[in-house]
């Protein structure tokens, strides 16, 4: 296990205005189970879970986030280009269906487990919310 600083930027997209985004630099760790790569930091104040841990678990074609603590709102999400996952999203509000369409996942890390994973995806929440959002997660020392 070692210690990695994490740069993660999200945000809408939208192809009319190009959308609104966020970006966060955090600490984590990087570690190696089999032929998956984890990546796991702690939710700032900034992203509204402060208390929850995040966990991504990388594999080939696939990345899985995992989320735990007492604002956690997700349970896990599967991203896998050209595959739907569905699961449940707890709000302040109750809980929603949500359902999550990958369009492509790109991960370009080296032997050390440095670089840029991306993943674009489409999200909808109980036909509340729609559309279509990007990821992207710099792993450096």
């Amino acid at each position: 296990m070692k210690d990695v600083t994490l740069k993660i930027t999200g945000g809408d997209f939208n192809e009319a205005t190009g959308g609104e985004s966020v970006e966060m630099i955090t600490e984590g760790k990087l570690y190696r189970i089999d032929n998956a790569v984890y990546l796991k930091y702690d939710e700032t104040e900034l992203s509204g879970m402060e208390g929850s841990s995040t966990t991504l678990i990388l594999e080939d074609g696939k990345v899985s986030m995992k989320r735990v603590g007492e604002l956690s709102n997700l349970d896990e999400i599967i991203f896998e280009k050209g595959k739907r996952f569905t699961g449940k999203y707890e709000t302040p509000f109750g809980m929603f269906d949500m359902e999550v369409l990958t369009n492509n996942v790109k991960q370009d890390l080296d032997i050390d487990g440095y670089g840029d994973i991306e993943i674009d995806y489409h999200i909808s929440l109980d036909g509340l919310v729609d559309g279509r959002n990007k990821l992207k997660i710099t792993v450096s020392q």
